[in-house]
């Protein structure tokens, strides 16, 4: 495989300007789709080449061949299904031959997708094949379940106009722009780090070497669209690249970001990136151990093996167009006083590291964080986002049985937190939020769905600056729990509790009466009679109340929350 890029223009999928603005005033008559998170960085990166050669969401036949074998129908490499998922309602009105018009959620038209296909997917096959296993401990898998649209729809698309950016407007590159940039510094050899974490010291040498290897200059590529739920936000993840640019020596290096919605694909995602990184001009990619991995599966094992990533892109190196370099985990040996790959280290010397947990309690707990691991200017940046736990904003969920004390306990627990200080507290609860936010709602699945997930909204809002919130609905469903504590813990601590209260003791305590008038079957879909409550498997604390009085259950939850360092007792 040659080594010189083709620093060539790469095709993009936009209209020139007449066309954009005739196209604008025809989209007035069509249907539109107003593009998710994830969508919408999806179409950016068709329109700008980024995802070449695809040129517009996948057809069913496309996507087949994705999901089983990562070839499109014309039997070109692709390993990730690029999807346009719509709600059931949107899908019954769309047959194919038709045009819809894609906009932003500001409602500003984008692009033209000319519907070709509709279907609907299996999505346990497409977890099984994409992601290993159909697991909803992987968020993409979530996503798709919980997340995703039950229809697919697929057909080239005609680009209107880009996203618009407001943040870090100057440091992002489309492909063709990066092309330029590479032809006008005479680069002919580059690397490219993708990253979805701050750089500590260790990523530091790790590029170093990887750029020394491939004998080429060095792109620092992260992921700014979504990337994991729980992951540092990218302002505060950009801060900490610009802070230590001047650590890499001038004129080799260049920060450009990359508007991914990250799968956590593993392998897959692997070759994916490879393949988007050609189409950005460049020749070599650093692929590290677990690369682009989810973490713990639901049996708590890793959901990759370590190296896979780096066996399967070998394995496609060639048809990807673009040289792996390979590295294993680095680490710090103490004796010399700097960083070594892992396995390059003989046996008897000093490791040390510092996991990503471990990093986070010591900025959660205010302690100190080595010069050797981290740059001071980085550590600064993650303190300014991380405050001391005992300061930053989090969420109390209550969750339980009509009638098992959620409301009384909350009450309870919100006053004791208003007698500590410090700190506004607010309480969403079921009822009273039904009253100002979900007046119009009724109690269907999906109704319930809707408010439980506006309680996640404000709750997270309020935690994001820095408040307290206790929510106290009913939440009989998994998937929304989960999607409510993703919410949340953008921004802090999310603590479930599950009041553990039994059936028969909740309807003993009855007192509005609608127990009875469930059973009688005049309420339809009642939580616990005639709709399932799906018990929370791993919250973060169980009150059982039949027994204790109100003053103690809420106290259980103040030790929690001191435990978790959320608040201080003393």
């Amino acid at each position: 495989m040659s080594q010189q890029p083709n620093l060539a223009p790469i095709p993009e999928l936009y209209v020139n300007a007449d066309s954009a603005q005739k196209l604008k005033a025809d989209a007035g008559e069509m249907l539109s789709w107003d593009l998710t998170p994830r969508q919408l960085c999806d179409v950016e990166l068709l329109m700008n080449g980024g995802f070449y050669p695809l040129k517009g969401f996948l057809t069913e036949a496309d996507y087949d061949g994705v999901v089983e074998n990562m070839r499109l129908s014309s039997g070109g490499l692709w390993p990730m299904p690029i999807t346009l998922d719509v709600s059931q309602e949107f899908a019954d009105k769309i047959e194919p031959g038709i045009d819809i018009a894609l906009r932003d959620q500001e409602g500003v038209i984008l692009a033209i997708l000319s519907v070709t296909d509709k279907w609907v997917p299996n999505k346990k096959r497409e977890a099984e094949k994409v992601f290993g296993a159909d697991d909803l401990a992987h968020p993409a898998v979530n996503y798709l379940h919980n997340v995703a649209g039950p229809v697919y729809l697929g057909g080239p698309i005609t680009g209107i106009q880009p996203p618009t950016h407001y943040d870090f407007r100057a440091r992002r590159d489309t492909p063709n722009e990066l092309r330029a940039f590479f032809r006008k510094m005479g680069w002919r050899r580059i690397v490219a780090f993708q990253t979805r974490n701050p750089l500590h010291r260790a990523h530091q040498e790790l590029t170093f070497r990887a750029a020394r290897e491939a004998q080429a200059n060095l792109l620092i590529h992260p992921v700014v669209g979504m990337t994991k739920p729980g992951d540092v936000d990218h302002f505060t993840r950009v801060r900490c690249y610009e802070a230590v640019l001047d650590k890499y020596p001038a004129a080799t290096t260049h920060l450009s970001l990359l508007n991914l919605a990250m799968r956590m694909a593993g392998p897959r995602e692997a070759v994916w990136h490879g393949m988007i990184r050609r189409n950005h001009g460049l020749t070599h990619m650093i692929v590290g151990r677990d690369h682009a991995g989810p973490g713990k599966n639901s049996q708590g094992q890793d959901f990759y093996d370590p190296y896979a990533a780096q066996d399967l892109f070998r394995q496609y190196q060639d048809e990807i167009g673009i040289e792996m370099v390979d590295f294993k985990q680095m680490v710090y040996v103490q004796e010399r006083a700097q960083y070594e790959p892992r396995d390059e280290v003989e046996e008897g010397a000093t490791i040390l590291d510092i996991s990503g947990t471990e990093l986070r309690r010591r900025l959660r707990e205010g302690l100190e964080i080595p010069e050797w691991f981290s740059f001071p200017e980085v550590v600064k940046q993650l303190r300014r986002t991380s405050p001391p736990r005992d300061q930053q904003g989090f969420t109390v969920f209550f969750t339980g049985l009509s009638g098992s004390g959620k409301s009384t306990i909350s009450n309870a627990l919100m006053v004791k937190l208003m007698e500590m200080g410090g700190r506004p507290v607010t309480l969403l609860d079921g009822d009273v939020v039904r009253k100002h936010l979900s007046s119009e709602l009724g109690f269907s699945k999906e109704h319930r769905d809707i408010n439980i997930k506006r309680i996640g909204y404000v709750a997270s809002e309020i935690t994001k600056n820095g408040g307290i919130a206790i929510c106290a609905p009913i939440a009989p469903y998994t998937a929304t729990r989960r999607a409510v504590r993703e919410m949340v813990e953008q921004y802090g601590a999310f603590v479930e509790v599950h009041v553990a209260t039994s059936l028969e003791e909740c309807e003993r305590r009855d007192r509005k009466g609608l127990y009875k008038l469930a059973r009688e079957g005049k309420i339809k879909e009642f939580t616990g009679i005639s709709d399932p409550y799906e018990e929370p498997q791993n919250p973060e604390l169980r009150v059982q109340t039949e027994g204790v009085d109100v003053d103690y259950a809420a106290q259980q939850v103040l030790l929690k929350l001191e435990q978790m360092g959320l608040i201080g007792l003393s």
